[in-house]
């Protein structure tokens, strides 16, 4: 193998530091102390399913097309896929050049285009995934004694919190047999494998440093085995984020709505819904016995079975528990569970907290636009001043930056993005699309989300670590590992090839192929992960 890519999926120096100090993580101890490696700027959105399609195709939003979990058509949402991202992917450009690829749990990347080499993908695919080459799966599977792209919903749910680690273990080992075998069936010139546990295990244990560095470990010990199986030339190590704690909520919906912007509705369709909830004000804390952690349980258990606040509300009267409810549940939960924003009436909204923005109603371009063309950038100034006026309690701006989106979007997918942009200060503080009484309110207990900054890592023949990889950005890494196999950037990248290796020029390469097949349905139990972890409200 001529280059290895590694990627680590909310890994950064805060996580990554006390591991390596420790003496927890040897395989990727060695790679960032003897090569080049340092923090990596992600982009705005910093979350996972925008970020990856960012760092494999060298491209903004903009241009590939992908801004968060989900795809918007009109009001209307669907969760993204390969079909959603415009822009060619490293092994297909590799492929132009008659190398071959090995590609393993890779965000959005179902179903895979035709190339050289072999694609298992990673989230936001089916619990069935289309591999390529058809039949892959069933190989893997033979050979491995099983395969899956998700963590085990049973122990999630059931708050097994060993079970739990034991799975997200044995989800790492399952990504590093799984690539060591494809390597030596194909023997690829390049090979991407990603790990998505190292951001789950943040998401599900937030703080826990322990059950952190047990999965990071885990991690470390295929990462080592993957070297020692494929001797890459060159390695490449790259996060699409970090990921921290947050303080706070802002529920920018309900500052729209106070400001005349938002219209509510009590029918069907809008967000938020229930399943927004059921992770965040509305948990049951584990033990509480009081009324209203009882009634917070019930209503959640109701959540999580996707049930709608009409059936809710059918169920409890049902059992008599209306009333009880309706007593010891505040106010605005209550409402947020049967208040969504109309997206047709309203002039501007958040449609997914991932986006890091505003969403203008525009006639014309929406469906049932209520915002005429003329009055597109006085609405839009308006909705700037107001999200820029937020502040925390201690009176600090929500918000370090709050600009019109061709300020970080551009190419001919940008018309898809929000209209404003809203950058958390620190990316402290959750975006919500939720509809409650308070604009800015403090998070319910730990939690820990998305930084702006990852990390990177080279090493290897052709790089130079003694130049280092100051200001390196998530756009920089797939021009990076171009040349590393001695190959120039496209020209439609956005990033530059880092320091330590030697850039081969830029030139133009065939746009992207169709997929074969066309598009995939993720399927409600992919909706059902991403609800549990906060990206679709």
């Amino acid at each position: 193998m001529r280059t290895l890519l590694v990627g680590l999926d909310a890994a950064c120096e805060r996580v990554l530091d006390p591991l390596v100090a420790a003496g927890d993580l040897p395989a990727l101890a060695e790679l960032l102390d003897d090569g080049a490696s340092g923090p990596l700027e992600s982009q705005v959105p910093p979350w996972t399913a925008s970020a990856w399609p960012s760092l494999y195709t060298g491209t903004n939003p903009g241009k590939h097309g992908v801004f968060g979990f989900l795809a918007f058509e009109g009001y209307d949402w669907s969760v993204v896929d390969a079909t959603d991202v415009r822009q060619p992917p490293l092994w297909q450009l590799l492929d132009h050049h008659g190398l071959s690829s090995v590609v393993v749990n890779v965000p959005v990347t179902h179903p895979a285009r035709p190339f050289d080499g072999a694609l298992v993908p990673g989230y936001t695919a089916p619990d069935e995934p289309e591999c390529h080459p058809a039949g892959l799966l069933d190989d893997l599977r033979a050979e491995l004694g099983g395969y899956r792209v998700y963590a085990d919903d049973e122990s999630t749910d059931a708050g097994d919190r060993d079970a739990q680690l034991d799975d997200l273990r044995a989800l790492a080992r399952l990504r590093g047999r799984a690539f060591r075998h494809l390597v030596e069936r194909f023997d690829p010139a390049f090979g991407f494998l990603q790990f998505q546990v190292t951001d789950t295990v943040c998401h599900q244990f937030p703080g826990d440093r322990a059950a952190i560095g047990a999965v990071y470990r885990a991690v470390d010990e295929q990462v080592g085995a993957v070297l020692d199986a494929t001797a890459p030339d060159a390695v490449v190590v790259a996060s699409d984020h970090g990921i921290g704690p947050y303080e706070r909520r802002v529920a920018v919906n309900q500052a729209l709505r106070e400001a005349g912007l938002v219209t509510a509705t009590r029918e069907g369709g809008g967000m938020p819904t229930w399943a927004s909830l059921r992770d965040g004000s509305l948990r049951d804390d584990g033990g509480a016995t009081d009324a209203r952690g009882v009634a917070a349980g019930l209503v959640g258990a109701a959540a999580r079975a996707g049930l709608t606040a009409q059936r809710v509300g059918r169920a409890l009267d049902r059992l008599g528990l209306a009333d009880a409810v309706l007593r010891v549940v505040p106010d605005d939960l209550v409402r947020a569970g049967s208040e969504r924003v109309d997206f047709p009436a309203s002039r501007a909204y958040v449609r997914s907290r991932v986006e890091c923005g505003v969403r203008l109603n525009v006639a014309g371009r929406e469906p049932d636009g209520v915002v005429p063309p003329d009055e597109y950038e006085a609405t839009r100034r308006t909705v700037m001043e107001l999200l820029a006026a937020l502040e925390t309690p201690g009176g600090e701006p929500v918000f370090e930056d709050v600009a019109p989106r061709e300020a970080y979007f551009e190419g001919p997918a940008a018309e898809d993005a929000v209209d404003v942009v809203a950058v958390p200060r620190r990316f402290d503080s959750y975006v919500t699309a939720w509809l409650t009484g308070e604009t800015v309110a403090p998070v319910d207990g730990p939690a820990w989300d998305h930084r702006r900054h990852g990390v990177v890592a080279l090493h290897g023949e052709g790089v130079d670590p003694a130049a280092g990889v100051a200001g390196a950005h998530l756009f920089d890494v797939a021009p990076t590992v171009l040349a590393t196999l001695g190959l120039p950037a496209a020209e439609q990248m956005d990033g530059e090839v880092l320091d330590p290796v030697d850039p081969v020029g830029v030139r133009r390469y065939p746009d992207r192929q169709a997929v074969d097949g066309g598009g995939g349905d993720a399927g409600d139990a992919v909706e059902e992960r991403l609800s549990k972890l906060g990206y679709i409200e």
